[in-house]
């Protein structure tokens, strides 16, 4: 039997057989996409690459900014604890002193105080007042027996500190100088000079003060503590103070004349250094 006379057949095997023009754009399109496909994640791998890298940066910064901190924290803290032991290395030194002063101020009240040796304490300054008749005979500036005996006993108690500074203030009433002591003094400010130098000396040269530790000023008739007009008040303001002090309030002490003085024989009136006589107008 002939091709032409087996239509059936022909049909089967004509459609049996493949179509590969088909075949070959199906393949194209599926190649396509696979490359469409590997495009887009390699694209996307790529980009993720980079914002790891990014962020990788950007955490190592963070980490060197945190350890900076870190440092600079433990820095702060050092300085914080330092600050802090200093304070109150500086409290114990305060309360240290105040036991000290206290303890002092105790000894003094002791062994000193009498109807014609008084002591006051007043903004951590330690003062006794000791009256002239103690110290000197009216209108002279010689210390006597009973006023060097004070002395010593003063310069005994403060040889245990000897971080206080010491200040000598002479004070005189209102009664001016006799006649015949005036060659010597010409008034009560030469007078209370004069008696505070003699203190000084005694405590520097016989009683063995530092005399780096010491000053002297007289502010003559006007800082009286009582009544000029009375015997009794002029008996009390005829006196010698002697300031005992720390160094932080020696600096803004009250008596801002007071000088150092190195041990010297006392000179004579006339010849007393500007700076260790009082002020020409009375301080207020």
């Amino acid at each position: 039997m002939s091709d032409s006379k087996r239509p059936l057949t022909d049909h089967v095997t004509k459609a049996s057989q493949p179509d590969f023009s088909r075949l070959g754009w199906v393949v194209a399109v599926i190649g396509t996409a696979l490359a469409v496909l590997f495009l887009v994640l390699w694209y996307n791998a790529l980009t993720r690459q980079h914002e790891l890298e990014a962020m990788a940066g950007k955490v190592d910064e963070a980490n060197a900014r945190l350890n900076a901190a870190l440092a600079e924290n433990q820095k702060d803290k050092d300085q914080l604890d330092a600050l802090q032991k200093q304070i109150a290395d500086l409290q114990q030194e305060k309360a240290d002193a105040a036991q000290m002063a206290k303890g002092l101020e105790q000894e003094m009240r002791s062994d000193l105080e009498s109807k014609d040796v008084t002591i006051s304490k007043l903004q951590g300054k330690l003062t006794i007042n000791i009256l002239d008749r103690v110290m000197f005979n009216s209108g002279e500036a010689e210390l006597q027996p009973a006023g060097a005996s004070v002395m010593r006993k003063i310069a005994a108690l403060l040889a245990a500190h000897p971080n206080l500074k010491i200040h000598v203030v002479g004070h005189t009433d209102n009664v001016p100088i006799r006649p015949e002591a005036r060659s010597r003094f010409a008034s009560n400010w030469e007078l209370s000079v004069a008696r505070a130098l003699s203190a000084v000396h005694f405590l520097t040269e016989k009683a063995g003060v530092d005399p780096r530790r010491v000053g002297a000023v007289g502010y003559g008739e006007n800082r009286p503590v009582a009544d000029n007009a009375t015997a009794e008040g002029r008996a009390k303001n005829r006196r010698i103070a002697i300031i005992i002090l720390p160094d932080e309030v020696a600096a803004a002490d009250t008596a801002p004349a007071a000088q150092s003085l190195q041990p010297a024989p006392l000179p004579p009136p006339p010849a007393l250094p500007p700076e260790v006589t009082a002020p020409a107008s009375p301080p207020n």
